[in-house]
């Protein structure tokens, strides 16, 4: 059993460790922390690697708040801003049209609350891969669990070493090979022959 934070369409080092682990726990009663893949994700764009944020609601002398309660903020065009990032990154990378359907329904879904939304890109991504692995949600948070804790994946600032095989990027030939960026990364390049990546990988927690 391994323990994770579901995170916006998480790094490849996420889905190498959940994709490795027999079962997983999804960490849901976790405080909310800025600066993490919680609400952002990395992609491949035209000038290299490109962020994705989506905006959450803060309140003035708001105190410690669970990432479960974490509101997402619709007064911005964020999920078509992000879906345009999308199609203008990889509409002409080998796999992205094969998945453009059912990412838009992502993208055209209202969502009030963060962990809602990263929970229904970690289903889209299983379906993509076909990988059928149901998951567990914590009941309290865990300070010392018991099981592989790789809770800190999901800090996008935390020392991360990562050793992958090299795939065909889409501006490889302007900016050269960006480790760990999202799954869809990876997964528009190299489609279903993205298993056989995410089996290879080492993931080590500095």
């Amino acid at each position: 059993m391994s323990l994770f934070i579901p995170t916006y369409f998480a790094p490849i080092s996420q889905y190498a460790a959940i994709y490795q682990s027999d079962a997983i726990t999804f960490e849901i009663e976790d405080n909310y922390q800025k600066q993490t893949y919680r609400n952002r994700c990395y992609i491949y764009g035209a000038n290299g690697k490109l962020a994705l944020n989506i905006p959450v609601k803060h309140k003035a002398k708001e105190g410690r708040k669970k990432t479960k309660d974490t509101l997402v903020e619709n007064d911005f065009p964020w999920q078509q801003q992000h879906f345009k990032s999308l199609q203008s990154a990889y509409r002409s990378s080998p796999f992205f049209e094969f998945f453009e359907e059912d990412l838009l329904k992502i993208f055209n879904k209202k969502y009030t609350y963060l962990q809602d939304l990263t929970i229904d890109t970690h289903l889209f991504v299983c379906d993509a891969l076909e990988i059928e692995q149901q998951f567990n949600k914590t009941t309290s948070y865990e300070l010392l669990p018991k099981n592989t804790d790789f809770r800190a994946l999901a800090i996008a600032k935390k020392g991360i070493e990562i050793e992958m095989d090299t795939y065909i990027q889409m501006f490889d030939d302007k900016y050269g090979f960006i480790p760990n960026l999202s799954i869809l990364d990876l997964l528009f390049m190299e489609g279903a022959n993205t298993i056989s990546f995410l089996e290879k990988i080492n993931v080590n927690l500095k």
